[in-house]
């Protein structure tokens, strides 16, 4: 069983940011992996992680705008990883576990939104290939650091899984592309691999959360066209902001706090919103909650038997 989709009194909400759920929390002698932790909710992510005092590992697809961005931050590092190739998943993995350290903290920050149709690997839709497949190898291969740690890991997902559902009957979109119904699946994919993955590593001490961060205007958005976030409320035709947005440090929050707060210790498997554990909900015109098919355990366990299948990786395999 899953921890139940109910709020727990946390004490934070929406406009609490990273720095605020981690005050009086001590992370000096951790380690944290936070992919894209460079740009965004990602790079607000890895500043409130160094300093709190944990040692920060940034993988990311475009190293030098990564150091870059990160110049002057002690207590973290850059190396390269692009999670649409598995070949650049698997060469990271090994060179982090070559040192031999444990991974005590691990948020798969790092996506992609609504792009233009777009190929990787043998042919996989990107936004899923991406934001779902590339980390679920990345955490399998990272699984003997993680297991070591007894930390968490915390999937980053969005309100945007309300899109879709898991379309098991064309996963990778070969009959039709939509790119919003493409980032809706990627992102319940990404709250059922925590489900799932929670389930196989509680016994070794490691839980798994999905988070979703709430509306932040990030590169995020790069995709998408001014008329697009127009017609979305975002903005109007002069590019004047008119939707309330999170800043990218409130952004960062919820997956900062599911990272680390002792409110949720013996808790894991569950989707997260504004810094608590989000309530189920089924009718459309609902603005926050999680749907049952996303935390659903047996679609969970398909979806890690189908990733599994697709790349080859699967820590957990007898």
């Amino acid at each position: 069983m899953t921890t139940p989709q109910h709020k727990i009194g946390s004490g934070f909400g929406a406009a609490s940011t990273a720095d605020d759920v981690l005050r009086g929390i001590d992370l000096s002698g951790k380690l944290a992996i936070v992919t894209g932790g460079y740009s965004g909710i990602g790079l607000a992510a890895t500043r409130a992680l160094a300093a709190a005092g944990a040692h920060v590992v940034v993988p990311a697809r475009r190293r030098a705008a990564a150091e870059e961005a990160l110049k002057g931050l002690d207590g973290v590092e850059v190396d390269e990883l692009d999670l649409g190739d598995l070949g650049s998943v698997r060469a990271f993995a090994g060179r982090f576990l070559a040192t031999g350290r444990d991974a005590h903290l691990v948020i798969t920050n790092a996506g992609i939104m609504a792009c233009p149709e777009t190929r990787v690997g043998p042919g996989w839709e990107a936004q899923f290939a991406t934001n779902h497949l590339g980390h679920h190898a990345l955490v399998n291969l990272l699984w003997p650091a993680v297991e070591r740690g007894r930390g968490r890991v915390v999937a980053l997902s969005s309100v945007g899984h309300r899109r879709s559902p898991i379309r098991w009957d064309d996963v990778m979109f070969e009959r039709g592309y939509d790119k919003w119904a493409a980032y809706g699946q990627a992102k319940t994919a990404n709250v059922l691999f925590a489900v799932h993955l929670d389930a196989l590593a509680r016994d070794a001490g490691v839980r798994a959360f999905a988070v979703h961060p709430g509306g932040i205007l990030t590169p995020l958005q790069r995709h998408l066209a001014r008329e697009e976030m127009v017609a979305q409320g975002w903005m109007d035709e002069r590019g004047n902001v008119l939707h309330t947005f999170k800043t990218p440090e409130q952004g960062a929050a919820t997956e900062v706090w599911a990272a680390t707060s002792p409110l949720l210790d013996g808790m894991g498997g569950v989707y997260c919103e504004d810094c608590e554990v989000a309530e189920m909900v089924t009718g459309p015109e609902a603005r926050s909650g999680v749907r049952d098919y996303a935390v659903d355990p047996d679609q969970a366990a398909r979806l890690w038997a189908l990733s599994a299948q697709l790349t080859g990786i699967d820590a957990f395999a007898r």
